[in-house]
């Protein structure tokens, strides 16, 4: 009924035209007119939940996923890589994936013209970053340092002295860049200028120092940045392939392709890896000991109770065939649990996030280095949030508290000169001499 009205009413209006010499409509008339008629039509209950915009419906999602794969594949091999060369390696591949994220976001905000009338003001960005990554890295690593070149004299009074001014140093640095803003301020340019100001801190505080705690968890134990940023690559897998394959209920509207189904079999997949990876992990000293300094050197060490397996036995009501009577279990897997919980419900939510920025932005993605993936900061969008995690709850729930020989020694070495380490040498012997007894 609506079609015959439709085609009426077109007809109709042809006639008027030639009745009052107007000459034929536009030719896209009719297209028009029968486009709005299909706005008003009701749309069915797959394009109401968005199905089309789903991976399961997505012709083409087979060659979007050999392309993804690939590139999986690559990352994840060089990352293999990395972790096996070492804490410096792993450091330095953090600070190359840093720069290369403020890189992607600080070109977001920028324009053409107006930084060819701001010579050298681009380079004001990268100052800012220079000088946190130099305070961040260096209230992190500055007793890594120190115990390194304890052996050259000069060279450690140089450090030695560096470390003990760097607050200083680093704040003056910043002011230096405050007043280089400043004087680079220029007439019709202020709006311009001061969201470029404000765009680079908001990366500084967003992106670089969530990103940087990841380096304190390296040096703690290479396990504690390699479990929750394994984590996080399982999530990130698995969440694609669910929803690759059974997704069909939305999830978030910020993430059109985010699917309950990928959500959840991504969560149970990632609690279950984390209980598992922790145990694996654990077995090797290159990963669970610390790195007290800069060196490259293999490590040995006493894992601690952490890395011990402890017997559980399997309660009464297993029945009798079942064929283990008990299991062993490090106590590193009941922690691995909760970072595998966090992986899997709240550090999704820093990819959400993200895809609100980039939807606020109208960006697909933040950059296209890595094909069929987008930009470094599409990827590192959930690992900046459990590394904050991962090093709190490594604070605050598995390193010990009390005081240590190694503690105090490592305080000694970063407080105080050599002539007072000296000084406390001599005296601490004299204590220790009063103290032993006497041989008769």
């Amino acid at each position: 009924m609506r079609l015959k009205t439709s085609l009426w009413q077109i007809e109709k209006l042809k006639e008027m035209h030639k009745e009052n010499n107007i000459g034929d409509p536009p030719s896209n008339f009719t297209t028009r007119l029968r486009h709005r008629k299909r706005a008003n039509e009701v749309l069915t209950d797959a394009q109401k939940s968005c199905g089309s915009r789903f991976l399961v419906n997505d012709r083409n999602k087979y060659k979007s996923m050999l392309i993804r794969t690939y590139s999986s594949i690559r990352m994840i091999g060089g990352f293999i890589f990395t972790i096996y060369m070492g804490h410096m390696c792993i450091w330095l591949l953090v600070v190359g994936i840093q720069i290369c994220m403020a890189n992607e976001l600080f070109n977001l905000l920028r324009r053409a013209n107006e930084d060819r009338q701001l010579p050298g003001f681009r380079n004001l960005n990268w100052h800012f970053f220079f000088t946190a990554m130099l305070f961040t890295y260096g209230r992190f690593l500055s007793q890594h340092l120190v115990n390194t070149i304890t052996t050259d004299k000069l060279l450690y009074r140089l450090v030695s002295w560096i470390v003990k001014y760097q607050m200083f140093i680093c704040y003056f640095l910043y002011i230096a860049g405050f007043v280089w803003f400043i004087l680079t301020l220029k007439k019709r340019m202020y709006k311009y200028q001061f969201r470029q100001y404000a765009w680079t801190h908001m990366i500084l505080l967003m992106v670089f120092a969530q990103s940087s705690f990841t380096v304190a968890n390296i040096f703690e134990g290479i396990l504690w940045f390699l479990l929750p940023t394994s984590l996080i690559i399982i999530n990130d897998i698995t969440a694609y392939f669910f929803g690759f394959f059974f997704g069909r209920t939305p999830l978030i509207k910020l993430s059109p392709n985010k699917t309950w189904e990928g959500f959840i079999g991504a969560s149970v997949t990632t609690i279950f890896s984390a209980f598992v990876l922790a145990n694996v992990f654990g077995r090797f000293q290159w990963l669970t000991c610390p790195r007290k300094d800069l060196s490259t050197g293999w490590l040995s060490c006493d894992p601690g109770p952490m890395f011990k397996p402890e017997l559980y036995s399997f309660p009464g009501w297993v029945p009798p065939w079942f064929p283990w009577k008990e299991i062993s279990i490090m106590p590193v897997q009941w922690h691995a649990l909760a970072l595998g919980l966090f992986a899997s419900i709240i550090a999704p939510f820093g990819g959400f996030f993200a895809s609100g920025f980039k939807r606020a932005f109208k960006l697909k993605d933040f950059g296209d280095s890595i094909p069929g993936h987008g930009g470094i900061t599409d990827r590192m969008d959930c690992q900046m949030v459990i590394a904050v995690f991962a090093y709190i709850y490594y604070q605050s729930f598995v390193m010990s508290q009390n005081l240590s020989v190694e503690v105090i020694l490592n305080q000694i070495l970063r407080n105080l000169s050599l002539e007072e380490q000296q000084l406390l040498y001599m005296q601490l012997g004299k204590i220790v001499e009063e103290r032993l007894p006497v041989p008769y």
